[in-house]
């Protein structure tokens, strides 16, 4: 965590009390690391898209009792973003079995299939994570892919120390079993060919 990040509590304090250009501040701040985020666990730019503005969207509707970390609405903003993937996930799940049980003629590749195709990685690494519980996805999300460690992501979720630690094993065991790396930097680099 930066200074910068760790520095929102005076302006949320001005924009949480309506202070719109404050508002905008912490969005301009954190809006590009939401998105990311957002990204990473959805795989698909509208749907990040989406999720970045509900997150913020979610901000302004619940700013009377936001908790700030460290003096960051960062880590706020990331389980916010972490939830609405899994509901946008969710969405999408759904709206796809209703697809496949309608009737199909005879499928033939169109370009945009054979684009897709190289996301089949990432899609392997939304599948997985989606298929953790939510508070491990959470704590997932925070330490292995925003990089806070478990002390940090601890109080953000509620949890102590040690329950943060056993989760984070709990995690990291189904996610090798799922993806044949022991963490997710290593089966990116091996998918990809570049860290992540």
């Amino acid at each position: 965590m930066d200074a910068t990040e760790s520095g929102d509590a005076e302006t949320w304090e001005r924009g949480s009390s309506g202070d719109g250009a404050a508002f905008g501040l912490i969005f301009d701040r954190h809006r590009a690391r939401v998105f990311r985020h957002a990204y990473r666990l959805l795989v698909d730019t509208h749907d990040a898209e989406d999720a970045t503005a509900i997150a913020f969207l979610e901000l302004w509707r619940r700013r009377g009792s936001v908790r700030l970390i460290e003096g960051s609405v960062l880590p706020w903003l990331l389980v916010t973003t972490t939830n609405t993937a899994r509901n946008l996930t969710r969405s999408r799940r759904r709206y796809r079995a209703l697809l496949d049980a309608l009737p199909h003629g005879e499928h033939h590749r169109s370009a945009e299939d054979v684009a897709l195709s190289d996301e089949l990685a990432d899609q392997r690494l939304a599948e997985a994570l989606a298929r953790l519980s939510p508070p491990d996805l959470h704590l997932v999300t925070l330490v292995m892919i925003e990089g806070y460690s478990p002390t940090d992501a601890a109080p953000v979720l509620g949890l102590s120390a040690g329950t943060t630690r056993t989760r984070l094993h709990r995690a990291r065991t189904a996610l090798r079993e799922h993806l044949g790396h022991p963490t997710l930097d290593l089966y990116l680099q091996a998918t990809l060919g570049e860290p992540s």
